[in-house]
């Protein structure tokens, strides 16, 4: 019956060449298959797709939370700086500026850092939800990680460096900092890159990855020194009990008074040579500003000496002023063997006397 039907529909059955064309029972039983497949794994695609989108949603709530946490939290150490900005435990921190350049770098790191774990986990356990093996992933993201790692290890060691350089605060906008390859004013600090300027007004690009030390001129305090050289005769009683006097009137003058952290102390004889003493004296003044009270001290020092008649000398010139003195023959020329009318040279260089018979 089978051939029969075949043979009225004009096909042969021997023939494979020709294509079968579909009739509409296997239509109707590949419709009915579909509709059976979607009935049996709907609820699956359902749980997938839901927990992807929560997956997603957890992520981006999350992500936007900690992102407005971080930037709270910077705004609140800037307000911090601005409100002891130009008091005087202002002046004992630091700047607004060196606060808020910190701040802002601290929070793009920790903002960047939470974005990428945040949104890296939840692209994990999205692949995990379809089933993915992971570890092939994983093997070849740590390969890469090591390759590119190897291959831009400059820019990681730069990065790294900044990135602990900026926790631990090892300087900062407005200091003062010896970096061994350039020395100079801190005026930008990066990730990357420092910013100095040098006495010159030259700037300097630091990568801090180069920096092997780093010399704060600027925390803490400082100390100023001065050498007063004075002739070695005078009273060295007095010459103490003025330098006191100067250093007490300077501690009480503004602005001298907030920039000095320690009384003006001498600290007695550096040297004693043949031509003149040296007295030290020093201070312990606000970070930054040694050289300011330095030239200030000199410049008292050598007021209130005038004033009483002390003499400040210096080693060399005095040395070369008794040297001249000294030896008065310097400028007189050798005696000559012609001032004698008796030595040979004279006889020699004398005319001679015609014979009398001659002269006749």
């Amino acid at each position: 019956m089978f051939l029969s039907v075949l043979s009225a529909a004009g096909t042969d059955p021997d023939d494979k060449s020709k294509p079968k064309s579909p009739t509409l029972e296997d239509a109707q039983e590949s419709a009915t298959n579909a509709a059976s497949w979607v009935e049996q794994n709907w609820s699956a695609w359902l749980g997938i797709g839901l927990r992807i989108l929560l997956i997603v949603a957890v992520a981006v709530v999350l992500r936007v939370v900690i992102r407005r946490s971080i930037t709270k939290l910077i705004e609140r150490m800037n307000r911090t700086a601005q409100s002891v900005n130009g008091t005087a435990l202002g002046g004992l921190l630091v700047n607004v500026e060196r606060r808020r350049q910190r701040s802002q770098a601290i929070g793009s790191v920790l903002r960047s850092v939470a974005s990428f774990l945040i949104l890296g986990t939840a692209a994990l356990m999205i692949l995990g939800t379809f089933q993915i093996n992971l570890a092939p992933l994983l093997a070849s993201a740590g390969v890469a990680g090591v390759a590119i790692g190897f291959g831009a290890r400059n820019l990681v060691t730069d990065f790294l460096s900044g990135v602990f350089m900026i926790l631990e605060d090892q300087y900062g906008v407005g200091d003062s900092i010896d970096a061994g390859v350039a020395s100079g004013e801190v005026i930008e600090v990066g990730l990357r890159v420092t910013k100095l300027r040098g006495d010159n007004g030259e700037i300097w690009y630091v990568r801090n990855g180069e920096v092997k030390r780093i010399g704060n001129l600027s925390q803490g305090w400082s100390t100023a020194g001065v050498d007063v050289t004075v002739r070695p005769d005078e009273d060295l009683e007095k010459v103490k009990a003025k330098l006191v006097e100067v250093g007490e009137s300077m501690a009480k003058d503004e602005p001298w008074n907030e920039r000095l952290w320690g009384p003006v102390e001498v600290l007695g004889l550096d040297s004693v040579l043949l031509d003149s003493m040296v007295v030290r004296v020093s201070a312990k003044t606000m970070p930054g500003n040694a050289l300011s009270v330095e030239r200030e001290l000199r410049w008292r020092i050598k007021q209130a000496f005038d004033e009483v008649g002390i003499r400040i000398v210096g080693g060399l010139p005095l040395q070369a002023t008794e040297e001249a003195a000294g030896d008065p023959s310097a400028g007189v020329a050798a005696p000559s063997a012609y001032a004698s009318t008796t030595s040979p040279q004279s006889l020699a260089a004398s005319p001679i006397t015609p014979p009398p018979n001659l002269a006749k």
